[in-house]
């Protein structure tokens, strides 16, 4: 079993940073590539970034693409999620992903989520 545990999240103002951080556990886990997705009130949920084991393949929805960044820490089993210049639009639920199915988009495990919410 893969435990994934988000944090980071909160309330804060257009333009304004956040960091997402998501650590992995679990005797199951085994690395590999890492995701972060969102679901907005009454929408589906949607891919935001991807990144592979090494940390050299990396992919962003359009969407965010320049103003977020996706790292992770191998060490410590640990993917982040940097926003940077955020947007009302950007308020959602973000969830964590492991256990690769298909690149970038398709994942097995998923997290509890953490809220953003951003204010005009």
């Amino acid at each position: 079993q893969v435990q994934l545990v988000e944090s980071g999240g909160g309330l804060v103002q257009a333009g304004d940073s956040l960091r997402l951080s998501c650590a992995a556990s679990g005797r199951t886990f085994s690395g590999g590539a890492m995701g972060w997705f969102r679901q907005a009130p009454g929408k589906e949920r949607e891919f935001v970034a991807a990144i592979g084991w090494s940390g050299s393949s990396t992919a962003y929805a359009d969407s965010v693409k320049g103003r977020f960044a996706i790292s992770r820490d191998n060490a410590k089993n640990t993917v982040y999620l940097q926003m940077n210049s955020l947007k009302p639009e950007d308020t959602a639920v973000y969830y964590c992903a492991t256990g690769l199915i298909n690149w970038p988009e398709k994942f097995r495990s998923w997290g509890q989520g953490t809220q953003v919410t951003v204010s005009s």
